[in-house]
């Protein structure tokens, strides 16, 4: 039997899936050699799931690759071993990699769009898998295929087989990646930020149908992700890596309740809880950055960030000191033993009477907005006449943005926030109603208005790499706002440019870099003190921090809070991650379908009564506190069609509080619950004004707030 059969057999039961025993990876460029992982040991058995998590650049991304064998060009393992089952993969040669890759090991990536070939119908993607490892007749592959689609939850998996990746929503995509996956069952799942671009409804659907699949396959997992919430949740062991090193490791439960690294606990310190608002206290960011790997410190390599540091941290190399039983519950710091015991920092709030925000005096006001996008009408719909057809993204919104305040606007992805804040900025024409910003009407698109309405509204979009000029210096593109509006004379706009990089906290020596310079979160800096330069009233933040690290994200939000402070500047926060939503906003706004469900401040919205939608989008968060305890509720039923909208409540055919027919043939009344609360819905008031929180402590009957 050669290593490639002896592969795919079934590992022995008392054999881990997945052994990698002091792995060292490293990239050549420029000369020098970037040691980006360093004795790291994994192990993953069957049935389990094992999270790796940590800040970007810690080196996951290179441990998951290294166990498929799919280091780049510059990658290299300097050393180490990595065992599938009995088998030493490091051994085997291309064509008993490729019998194995796809059938008994396979991955999931990050980004579906990049993973899935837009050439190709998704069905025959999922068939190539099959046809590659399997015998089976072309009809049973496709009968395999239809079957896989129905395992991950598509609807009309027939009609979904024939489409492109282009006409599937971002969750469907990643669905069909998960179908490739398990295609040939499995017993080894590599998992890469397999959720991070999606909302929270559809990461919650993602991680059921991964349990459930992982519990009729049996498959080993390991999960790579900076979402602690969803280790929480899905994850039994969690390994947690710094800068090439893995510093701790543990079961979840202990992991989460009784962190013994420093920088474990820094991580759980940073997230943003729904216990938590910005007049509280600033988020625990981590101060400092990575060390540079191609010159490593002596002694433990978190220590130049660590607040709890001593002179022996500095001095020698660092030993892993069991915590727990057993070796795979352990530390790597010599004061684990000495450092305060950690605790969650709660901020319980009681209600008093009249003890409603204040609301500032309006800066925006946004009147009957609707927004439609026109189809274009295919040789198909000439011929048969068919009428123009249009998507409505925004429909009858109202909404009112004060001064130095934010307006939180949150639903899923396809529910029009996106086209709400582009509207506003004006990428976006309306379709009509009207957009009052401090007594003047903007004009449908920023061409049209003045060069002052120009500046003083201004957006910071989710992707930095794709806002940013790779040809242009941050100083240039910082100093462009000045330029353009004729704020700083030409012989201080120098001097401008240094003051705003130092109110992002970027030295000024940034100044003289490009973008491919700077990490993710560096770059998100430069956008927002591009967006300050221009001195706006109301900046439009749309996903800003959606696809960063939770120490980074800490950072942005605490830079995004002082400038509002110091500026008095408005926010329109547009995001999907309810947690942030809860410590940055003043305001919330739930849409769905194009349209408001609720708007309230966060002490309204995230306690009951609330809209039925917003009590599944906050049974859906991922929390990383063990202490804290949520209902499931999973919203089935189809989407409606935004072409064709339906009559009623656009939310009835996804309600799991339906009344009956009523939802689905009558627009639902608006209930006023006091001056800041509007919550549309057919549910009698009485009946909303006796629902339980959805999100309590753990034996205890009080709603985080």
């Amino acid at each position: 039997m050669n290593r490639a059969a002896a592969a795919a057999r079934a590992t022995e039961p008392d054999i881990p899936v997945l052994s990698i025993r002091d792995l060292h990876v490293s990239y050549f460029a420029r000369g020098q050699e970037i040691r980006a992982v360093r004795g790291v040991n994994i192990t993953v058995r069957a049935g389990e799931t094992l999270a790796l998590v940590g800040e970007s650049g810690s080196g996951k991304s290179s441990v998951a690759f290294s166990a498929m064998r799919g280091l780049d060009a510059a990658g290299r393992i300097m050393k180490g071993s990595i065992h599938f089952g009995a088998t030493d993969l490091l051994a085997l040669n291309a064509q008993e990699l490729r019998a194995i890759q796809g059938s008994r090991i396979a991955m999931v990536y990050q980004d579906p769009q990049t993973a899935l070939n837009p050439g190709f119908r998704v069905g025959d993607q999922i068939a190539e898998v099959l046809k590659e490892h399997t015998d089976g007749t072309p009809s049973a592959t496709r009968e395999r295929v239809l079957q896989l689609l129905e395992e991950v939850k598509l609807p009309d998996p027939a009609n979904v087989a024939l489409r492109y990746p282009h006409e599937l929503s971002g969750g469907q995509q990643q669905r069909v990646l998960i179908a490739m996956a398990f295609a040939c069952n499995p017993q080894l799942l590599i998992m890469d930020e397999p959720t991070t671009g999606l909302d929270v409804t559809t990461e919650a659907h993602i991680l059921d149908l991964v349990a459930n699949l992982q519990r009729s396959h049996g498959s080993a997992i390991l999960y790579i992700t900076h979402n602690l919430g969803v280790v929480a949740r899905f994850c039994q062991r969690v390994a947690v890596m710094y800068a090439g090193e893995i510093l701790e490791e543990g079961p979840v439960s202990r992991v989460f309740s009784k962190p013994a690294h420093p920088y474990t606990r820094s991580l759980l310190s940073c997230i943003p809880r729904l216990d938590l608002s910005k007049h509280d206290r600033p988020l625990s960011a981590i101060e400092g950055r990575l060390p540079n790997l191609a010159n490593l410190p002596q002694g433990c390599i978190f220590a130049a960030r660590c607040e709890f540091r001593r002179e022996i941290c500095e001095q020698s190399a660092i030993e892993a000191e069991n915590v727990g039983k057993g070796t795979e519950d352990f530390v790597r710091c010599v004061r684990w033993r000495d450092i305060p015991k950690f605790k969650f920092d709660r901020h319980i709030r009681k209600r008093k009477p009249g003890g409603k925000s204040k609301q500032a005096a309006g800066l925006l006001d946004i009147e009957d907005l609707r927004c439609y996008y026109q189809l274009r009408r295919s040789f198909r719909d000439f011929i048969t006449g068919q009428k123009l057809r249009q998507v409505h993204a925004v429909d009858d919104i109202e909404l009112e943005v004060g001064h130095g305040q934010t307006l939180a606007i949150v639903g899923e992805s396809g529910c029009g926030k996106t086209t709400l804040g582009r509207t506003v900025v004006g990428l976006q024409p309306p379709t009509s109603g009207e957009q009052i910003f401090e007594g003047d009407e903007l004009e449908g698109t920023a061409r049209a208005r003045s060069a002052d309405l120009r500046r003083r509204i201004q957006i910071v979009f989710q992707n930095p790499d794709a806002t940013l000029n790779p040809q242009k210096s941050v100083g240039e593109t910082i100093r462009r706002p000045l330029q353009l509006f004729e704020l700083v004379p030409p012989e201080k706009q120098a001097d401008r440019v240094t003051e705003l990089l130092r109110s992002v906290n970027l030295p000024a020596s940034y100044a003289q870099r490009y973008p491919h310079e700077l990490s993710g979160g560096e770059k998100q800096r430069v956008a927002v003190a591009r967006a300050f330069a221009a001195e706006p009233e109301l900046i439009v933040c749309d996903e800003p921090l959606s696809a960063l690290d939770v120490s980074v994200q800490a950072a942005i939000l605490n830079l995004l809070v002082e400038l509002q402070k110091t500026s008095k500047t408005a926010y329109m926060f547009i995001s999907h991650d309810l947690s942030v939503v809860r410590y940055l906003s003043d305001q919330v706004a739930v849409m769905y379908m194009g349209r408001l469900c609720e708007i309230g401040t966060p002490e309204d919205v995230f306690v009951p009564p609330y809209h039925p939608y917003t009590e599944a989008l906050l049974s859906a968060i991922s929390l990383p506190d063990p202490l804290i305890s949520q209902e499931t509720i999973r919203l089935e039923g189809s989407v409606p069609s935004p072409v064709n909208p339906v009559p009623g409540c656009r939310f009835a055919s996804r309600c799991p509080r339906k009344i009956g027919a009523v939802c689905e043939t009558e627009d639902p009344p608006l209930h006023a619950f006091g001056k800041n609360h509007r919550l549309y819905c057919h549910i009698p008031r009485e009946e909303l004004e006796k629902m339980k929180p959805v999100i309590t402590y753990a034996g205890k009957k009080r709603a985080v707030v």
